[in-house]
């Protein structure tokens, strides 16, 4: 009976071992998870310390004494990074990424900032923008006392088209929306963006605003920004790879062409009467349009003066490499000129071309080249054909329909 007590005690030691075992192994197995959970995290492609920006610092304290904000290479970067981090926070959604292995965050925290808003597309629910601000509690941590002169306290950045099944359709209707009419205006995302940086704008003043995109969001950055500096409202804008091809914009090319060859056309012919008068007329309308444009140049230009865009483009991205078409002389333009463009020295956006030789489409329309540090930029002033026809709505504006609002 002795010997049977101590067989069965014996037994249930091993039972009880090996029910511990049993969970030291299913926690080892976890950690173990976790563990590749975090290895595969920090050697995704997309991490920010794997194809992020190598030599571009984090604010620091000498920031208050030079900020690295007024280093117009630094200011790209950021901002180029901070749109980077609205595709991952799209990405980060569709592969359900948890906020221990989400890849987005660290492409903003590096830089002392804080998401505060999604900009979310009610059509599919992806994430096609963010608002991103100035974060002074992370900053005080690496003894940066105040925001660095130059940093926006707010940035609204939006994202391009994203080639991925959840969100491709509705990104593709609107490149297509855009190919076709060369306007943005119909979609949710226009309006959800307005929105948005009209919000940021009113809470801390345009001039510590700033609004960026790339591809398909630079092209809605640009239609947002130049909406509200219709309105009185003025902010930093940075357009990377803006798209630069629609129907409209060849038609309308087309009819141009037309309509001088057939201006050639008449000249040619035998004068009459009738014809001449029709030239009197026309002098005396170009003379009218002048008249008006010495008395109401300056204020017709308002939002010209206060707001340019800063465009970044790549010669071999045939998506935006129409921006660097150069503005032709031609006898139209001349007499338009007054009321068309930007006159007395003034800049219509600032043009950035970088310019590699041949390249490969999918690294010449990349967002990753604006942070590289080989990059070779030129700058372009007010030369281009396509920024002079998409900004003509503000170089004509009524001075009636200028809206200046306190800043």
């Amino acid at each position: 009976m002795a010997k049977r007590g101590v067989e069965e005690v014996v037994v249930v030691s091993l039972e009880e071992k090996g029910g511990a075992m049993a969970v030291v192994v299913e926690e080892k197995e976890q950690k173990e998870q976790k563990e590749n959970e975090k290895e595969e995290e920090e050697a995704h492609p997309y991490a920010f310390h794997v194809s992020g920006p190598r030599n571009v610092a984090k604010p620091n304290w000498r920031d208050l004494i030079n900020s690295s904000w007024k280093d117009t290479n630094y200011k790209r970067s950021v901002i180029a990074c901070f749109i980077q981090a609205v595709y991952l926070l799209e990405l980060d959604r569709q592969e359900n990424r948890t906020v221990e292995t989400a890849l987005a965050p660290k492409w903003w925290m590096t830089f002392k900032y804080k998401l505060t808003q999604t900009l979310i597309d009610e059509r599919d629910g992806s994430i096609f923008g963010a608002v991103l601000e100035w974060d002074q509690s992370a900053a005080l941590a690496d003894f940066v006392l105040i925001r660095p002169s130059g940093a926006p306290k707010a940035v609204l950045v939006l994202r391009g088209t994203l080639l991925k099944g959840p969100t491709i359709r509705r990104d593709i209707e609107d490149d297509l929306r855009f190919l076709a009419w060369e306007s943005l205006k119909g979609s949710v995302r226009f309006k959800g963006a307005l929105e948005a940086l009209r919000t940021v704008a009113e809470r801390y003043g345009s001039s510590n605003v700033c609004i960026a995109g790339h591809s398909l969001g630079a092209g809605f950055a640009l239609q947002v920004g130049k909406a509200l500096a219709k309105e009185g409202i003025y902010v930093d804008a940075h357009l990377f790879n803006p798209p630069s091809i629609s129907i409209a914009m060849s038609l309308s090319n087309i009819g141009e062409k037309a309509g001088f060859a057939w201006k050639r056309l008449k000249s040619m012919l035998p004068s009459s009467s009738e014809p001449q008068a029709d030239c009197d007329e026309e002098i005396k309308d170009n003379s009218l349009k002048s008249w008006l444009g010495n008395i109401y140049g300056d204020k017709a230009s308002m939002g010209l003066k206060q707001w340019v865009p800063h465009l970044y483009v790549n010669n071999s991205d045939y998506i935006c490499c129409h921006y660097t078409d150069p503005e032709g002389k031609t006898e139209e333009n001349e007499a338009n000129k007054e009321s068309t463009g930007p006159t007395n020295g003034q800049v219509a956006a600032k043009l950035f071309v970088m310019s590699k030789g041949k390249q490969k489409f999918l690294e010449a329309h990349g967002l990753e080249q604006w942070w590289s540090d080989d990059l070779d930029l030129q700058l372009a002033i007010n030369k281009s054909k396509l920024i002079s026809r998409q900004l003509k709505s503000l170089y004509s504006l009524p001075a009636s329909q200028v809206t200046k609002r306190p800043r």
